[in-house]
């Protein structure tokens, strides 16, 4: 895996991931306890399920896929990740990961190491309260989860993944209307309880409907009081 020489001090994503509330002296001392940015390819892991719980990671550029893999091969995805996005904190209680971590692109990681947490927040204490709220975080993001899987609706569930990645967009200071979805139509129906045939009607629909408009990865946003509108549907 190739190391990337970014400092915390000098990245573009420093007000989105752990390092948002520090000021400079302490970015200075994350930075000799943060691994360097490392890249791994598409397709390849982070870690694997019941791998030992080692770090948190960040991702820098890129998206992460994790999900859960049956005895038989099979895949249950459980979130997808934009840079700027903090995971693996799922592992923290029973020390192996829950879940598999895959790059869906070339993806930059960073790794912050779980056994220098302690001295992360002694020397930084100001981080603490940073892991805490990403923590908060992760727990609304299951609760969302949960709440597309109980709309009943294609329309619904689709268009609430459509708002919620423009959301996360605009927090990244990118445009909520123009989104690039690094995942397959098969991963985000797995995401959402639904086939990828499902899926794919319902992309064409909403093209038809002029909600959307879509070239292959590559998703415009033409109407997103519809679309948001649409995730209250039953």
């Amino acid at each position: 895996m190739q190391q990337i020489q970014v400092a915390c001090q000098n990245c573009a994503l420093a007000r989105l991931c752990l390092p948002v509330a520090l000021g400079s002296e302490d970015l200075v001392k994350l930075d000799g306890l943060i691994k360097q940015p490392r890249a791994i390819d598409r397709n390849e892991h982070l870690f694997h399920m019941n791998d030992p719980f080692e770090s948190l990671y960040i991702v820098r550029s890129g998206c992460i896929k994790t999900y859960t893999p049956s005895p038989s091969g099979e895949e249950q995805v459980t979130g997808f990740y934009l840079p700027g996005e903090l995971f693996g904190l799922s592992g923290i209680n029973s020390g192996k990961q829950p879940t598999a971590a895959q790059a869906l692109e070339r993806t930059n990681i960073c790794e912050l190491p779980f056994s220098k947490m302690d001295d992360v927040t002694q020397q930084i204490p100001a981080l603490s309260q940073q892991i805490i709220k990403v923590m908060s975080d992760e727990l609304m993001h299951d609760q969302e989860l949960l709440g597309l899987l109980g709309k009943k609706s294609a329309e619904a569930r689709i268009a609430a993944f459509l708002t919620n990645l423009a959301k996360r967009c605009s927090k990244r200071h990118l445009s909520a209307t123009e989104i690039t979805l690094n995942m397959s139509r098969s991963d985000i129906g797995n995401y959402l309880g639904l086939a990828e045939e499902t899926v794919s009607r319902t992309f064409t629909r909403f093209v038809n409907e002029e909600i959307l408009s879509v070239q292959r990865r590559e998703v415009s946003i033409l109407d997103p009081e519809r679309l948001q509108k649409m995730t209250c549907s039953s």
